[in-house]
């Protein structure tokens, strides 16, 4: 393997948003008669969807209290949409279902998407709501149901199949894809990245892009970025010495049945379902009672997984950011994969929601699945330049869904700003143009 002297754009990662910055910039290059792909490096120390992009459950959704969020959102989704073979993509649609805690954001978010073109219904009330789920899936029976907000765009997308199709696009440009290739050091000259020093060599660079996923504070601290940062709440006070980074243990498994299983009542697909309610959790196992206080889960059915695949809420790992051990990652990580508490949880959750589930806890699938997030303060992206010509794209364990920033970046590059992604630089902490915060237990929400 041939290691370049110097490559004019060097992007760090071979994830969602690596790859497909890669792509686009590529593209805006081209069309601008500034280089083509041969003038862009991507580089990964592992292999491609090796991170945290080759673990996602894959949900695209558009489901956020945030604006911001939901207009970026919009955006990448019409990039799912520009090519659903390539991506691998399940345009299905997907459901937030929830309980009357939450009904007033999520009627919030139904008006917003309104506002922007993208489609929705939303449905009120707990007969209601029962009768609508029921059409779709008559085995409904979750409790604690007052509204359904049902997004006709979106659904999910096979994860590595996703991230093998879009390398495809990128190599097709002629951009190089080097794996094995462990970024040590930076090079900093008058203020700016001029090298990227790596475990095969220096590479000089004229621009780098990185996209680290879960090893957003590793790459923070290479930068020589400040460990705290000062935030001005919405009072308009400010707080001084708040850890920029925190990692959180992500929750995600299989049920080893036949995807079929989960089909609707007229044989289609169902959309994603995601339930938040804060009706007792009972054990499907022995009816005890597991949660009193609100919880949540998202599930589909996937033939990429064989079963039906989800997720429930992450929780905080409280180890000192400096000591968490993001390596190894996924499912080879002794510390951050899921165990039977999870499997016990979600499978009954399933039961709750839907009685077909009753009775199929012991076809979990016994395999390690789960990951590690690593997380900005208020648990959003951060998308900002740093040294002058280091783009970082730090997405806050939102990325896979967000697959439409790497094109924003792109046109950032090539052009100027974009309006839907200056909502997340990182000024916007010391600004206190934070984003607004829902009533859901999930900390992306």
């Amino acid at each position: 393997m041939a290691l370049p002297e110097h490559s004019k754009f060097i992007i760090i990662g071979a994830g969602i948003h690596g790859l497909s910055t890669a792509y686009h910039l590529a593209v805006a290059l081209k069309d601008a008669g500034q280089g083509s792909g041969e003038d862009i490096l991507v580089i990964d120390k592992t292999s491609i969807a090796a991170g945290a992009s080759g673990i996602a459950c894959g949900v695209v959704r558009n489901n956020y209290y945030q604006p911001a969020m939901r207009e970026l959102m919009a955006h990448s989704v019409s990039v799912w949409e520009s090519d659903p073979e390539a991506f691998s993509y399940h345009a299905v649609g997907y459901m937030q279902i929830s309980h009357e805690g939450m009904r007033a954001d999520v009627a919030t978010i139904h008006a917003q998407q309104r506002d922007i073109g993208y489609p929705s219904d939303f449905i009120e009330g707990a007969a209601q709501c029962t009768a609508y789920m029921k059409e779709l899936l008559p085995d409904w029976q979750a409790q604690g149901i007052t509204s359904v907000l049902h997004e006709k765009k979106g659904g999910y997308a096979n994860n590595t199949k996703a991230l093998y199709g879009l390398a495809g696009k990128v190599e097709a440009e002629g951009v190089r894809i080097l794996t094995g290739i462990a970024v040590q050091e930076f090079t900093l000259e008058g203020g700016a990245v001029s090298a990227v020093e790596t475990d095969w060599g220096s590479i000089a660079t004229d621009y780098v892009v990185v996209c680290p996923g879960p090893w957003a504070k590793t790459i923070w601290d290479m930068l020589d970025l400040p460990d705290t940062i000062s935030i001005t709440g919405r009072d308009g006070v400010r707080h001084d010495g708040i850890p920029m980074w925190t990692y959180w243990s992500l929750q995600e498994g299989t049920l080893g049945v036949d995807p079929d299983f989960q089909m609707m009542a007229d044989g289609r697909m169902p959309p994603v379902i995601h339930v938040d309610t804060d009706a007792p959790l009972l054990s499907d196992v022995d009816g005890s009672v597991i949660s009193e206080a609100p919880w949540g889960i998202y599930y589909k059915p996937d033939f990429h997984f064989g079963g039906i695949q989800g997720g429930a809420m992450p929780y905080t790992v409280d180890t000192d950011p400096d000591h968490v051990a993001v390596d190894p990652y996924g499912v080879d990580s002794p510390d951050f994969v899921v165990g039977d508490d999870f499997a016990h949880m979600w499978c009954s959750a399933l039961a709750h929601c839907q009685k077909r589930f009753e009775g199929q806890t012991g076809k979990y699938k016994k395999e390690p699945s789960g990951g590690i997030g690593c997380f900005t303060p208020d648990s959003f992206p951060v998308f900002d330049v740093f040294h002058q010509n280091c783009y970082l794209v730090a997405d806050s364990n939102h990325g896979f869904k967000m697959i439409g920033v790497g094109k924003l970046v792109a046109e950032e590059i090539t052009g100027g700003p974009s309006a839907l992604l200056d909502p997340f630089r990182l000024s916007r902490y010391a600004e206190g143009k934070l984003h607004p915060v829902s009533n859901s237990p999930f900390p992306w929400s």
